[in-house]
């Protein structure tokens, strides 16, 4: 059967569902859900030029591609191109195909520099060799039992530190931006970039279907917002923190693990079974808050880099 690859189809349900079950089984430490894939293909930056593709066989979806320029950074001419096949469809040529037209996308907006995600597997990085990237980074998907693990007990914050929830700032989320924007300059990375854009944050992080304000939890310092973990949910039983920082002036006081066993008690609480986060492979303190946490690493995936010519 002949493979094909098209853009996804925000409007055909079979498409979105399709692409969120390629990802489930792809990356099962990772949230998607046919929502959230809408969601990103309509309100991501414009600059960004987003593009998911998919590969169909036979009136399937069998691989899926992320694709866009980074266009929050202050370094021009950089893409992401993000490619994963069904784990039982492979060796059709989706891959292949899928790489190709991202390529060819990036480029023709002005991208010669392209970053993707490979899971440290052989054949994966093989594939990713074989297509003239080149290993860089790396970082670690760690998974925690909520429903049968045992968490730390909840601590009484010290005087002067109020925790909060991030649906208490929906008047207002921008102290929780301010906060976002420092300790994201701070994570390990690749690519460099630079929160300026309040609006584009509201939509992409504060408004996205999968973030859950009420899961949220923030240290306030004398009212200040200090420290945080956001949180992401399906919806059912999985949730994720995708940021746990601290701002630069309250750092070595332990208000980001206050944060987040705040929230992960109140996840528990709320009926999800498994928690998911991820740490850069040479982010030692944040892998160590997390297995003290009882997070137990479940894969690795590295950054692979191609120069386009």
């Amino acid at each position: 059967m002949t493979v094909i690859v098209r853009d996804l189809r925000p409007d055909a349900r079979a498409d979105l569902e399709g692409f969120a079950r390629v990802r489930h089984l792809a990356l099962p430490f990772m949230l998607f859900t046919p929502d959230s894939v809408a969601y990103d293909l309509t309100h991501m930056h414009p600059d960004a030029h987003y593009r998911p593709l998919v590969a169909v066989e036979d009136g399937e979806v069998i691989g899926t591609a992320q694709v866009h320029r980074v266009h929050d950074s202050p370094e021009p001419g950089q893409g992401n191109v993000n490619v994963y096949v069904h784990p039982q469809r492979t060796r059709r040529g989706a891959g292949t195909l899928l790489v190709r037209a991202a390529e060819e996308h990036l480029r023709a907006h002005g991208a010669r520099k392209l970053f993707a995600w490979v899971l440290d597997e052989p054949g994966n990085r093989v594939f990713a060799e074989r297509h003239g990237y080149r290993p860089s980074r790396s970082a670690h998907f760690l998974r925690l039992d909520l429903a049968g693990g045992t968490l730390p007990t909840p601590q009484d914050p010290p005087p002067g530190v109020e925790l909060r929830r991030g649906s208490d700032f929906a008047a207002d989320p921008r102290p929780l931006f301010a906060l976002d924007a420092e300790t994201s300059a701070d994570e390990p990375s690749d690519v460099d970039s630079e929160f300026t854009d309040y609006e584009a944050w509201l939509e992409e992080t504060w408004r996205h279907p999968l973030f859950s304000p009420e899961l949220t939890s923030v240290a306030l310092v004398d009212g200040r917002p200090a420290a945080f973990s956001a949180a992401r949910t399906d919806g059912a039983t999985r949730y994720g923190t995708v940021m746990t920082g601290t701002a630069r002036a309250f750092r070595g006081r332990g208000l980001a693990k206050l944060a987040k066993n705040d929230s992960l008690h109140r996840a528990r609480a709320a009926g999800y079974t498994e928690a998911f986060t991820g740490n850069d492979t040479g982010n030692g303190p944040m892998i160590a808050i997390n297995k003290w946490f009882g997070y137990e690493i479940c894969a690795t995936e590295v950054r692979h880099v191609r120069e386009l010519g």
